[in-house]
């Protein structure tokens, strides 16, 4: 007869799965409010659960990656981004001996203040909100979120996720996001791995983007030292004759592969370096454990340059995000100006200033929302 397993099971498993530089579920500092133990589920299991259920989870479908959400069947949306980010989290986990649920979690969670019309609807927000002495991050939002907007419980605000997965969204950073912002300690290698994840993740599939809109070509890509490694090597291993898109599949998953591999490889080399043996050795380390090497970084800053010339400033593209500030700074000042115009009942769900809870509706919002209340409130004002 098989038993289902417990609580107590599941930290049995992970006390002799997981590597001793791990999170243990058994050693999460807990919540912000305290909550009955859950008998049946380990606790980064229930943040992972409570994310998925989330109003603002949901909304990810119809927010833009690159490419505006349902400009066409097969581009990424912010959804399909996040997942592709929560399987690559898990697959260096599992790898490196890590706690796969964290990972997952915080994946899941990383972009949920995401606003839409992606980067330029983050610019857009922060512009506005610099008037008024104050400023926007997605980072920020998405800790916002699950701290406060989320309303889902009788006897507090937000999700009360786990402080480890705070940890990770507030210190959530690649080249996109809070590049360059200096924290008092690394995050534990979870979140680090997710960070990387999160990279991997969007230089890949904006390859895959670009190549379907046809903003792009093979032939351009051949001239990227890290992509013609990978296309030798796809072609080696198949040694068949492929038609251009199963061609970029094959190379765009050799390449996933390659930086997951690279990544892993050193992430191991540098904790071996610095005789890391807890988590809590992480904590105190003063500088980042998970890492490409040298080498893989040099040929994947030639591959981003290369896709932030070609795609990122493609004028198509910038013309699209380009739509959506403009919607969203207009959006914002009118809503300032008419209070009355907000949907009954909203700012109850905040006691901060007005300012704030404009900034929230519109960073909630679907790219597809966005566009039906501007033209709904001002498409006739133009």
């Amino acid at each position: 007869m098989v038993m289902a397993r417990t609580k107590a099971n599941l930290e049995g498993i992970e006390e002799a799965a997981l590597a001793k530089y791990a999170v243990y579920s058994k050693d999460s500092q807990g919540r912000k409010y305290e909550e009955k133990s859950d008998d049946e589920r380990l606790d980064f299991q229930r943040d992972k659960d409570r994310i998925i259920h989330s109003r603002a989870f949901r909304r990810l479908d119809a927010k833009t990656q690159v490419f505006i959400a349902g400009s066409g069947d097969h581009f990424r949306t912010r959804l399909t981004h996040t997942l592709e980010v929560a399987q690559i989290s898990r697959d260096i986990a599992r790898r490196l001996g890590l706690n796969e649920d964290l990972c997952e979690a915080i994946a899941l969670a990383h972009d949920l203040g995401h606003p839409p019309f992606g980067h330029g609807g983050e610019d857009a927000l922060d512009e506005v909100l610099k008037e008024h002495g104050l400023h926007f991050e997605h980072n920020e939002q998405s800790r916002r979120i699950v701290e406060k907007l989320e309303k889902v419980y009788p006897n507090f605000d937000g999700l009360n996720l786990s402080f480890e997965v705070l940890d990770g969204l507030m210190k959530h950073q690649t080249s996109w996001d809070q590049s360059g912002k200096e924290f008092e300690t690394f995050p534990h290698l979870e979140a680090q791995v997710v960070n990387i994840a999160d990279e991997i993740a969007y230089t890949n599939h904006d390859i895959d983007d670009g190549l379907r809109a046809g903003i792009f070509s093979l032939e351009d890509l051949r001239s990227i030292e890290l992509w013609e490694e990978a296309e030798k090597m796809a072609k080696e291993k198949y040694r068949l004759k492929m038609s251009d898109r199963v061609l970029s599949a094959r190379v765009v998953s050799r390449l996933i592969s390659m930086m997951i591999g690279d990544f892993c490889q050193q992430t191991e080399a540098n904790v071996a370096q610095h005789n890391i043996m807890t988590a809590k050795d992480i904590n105190l380390f003063k500088g980042k454990l998970g890492d490409f090497s040298e080498e893989m970084m040099q040929m994947i800053t030639e591959l981003r340059g290369f896709l932030y010339e070609k795609l990122y400033m493609n004028p198509e593209v910038i013309e699209f995000i380009e739509s959506g500030k403009n919607m969203i700074i207009q959006l914002f000042n009118h809503y300032m100006k008419n209070p009355d115009e907000l949907p009954k009942g909203f700012d109850e769900r905040d006691n901060d200033d007005y300012i704030h809870t404009v900034k929230d509706y519109i960073a909630g919002m679907t790219d597809s929302f966005l566009q039906k209340e501007f033209q709904r409130l001002l498409g006739k004002k133009k």
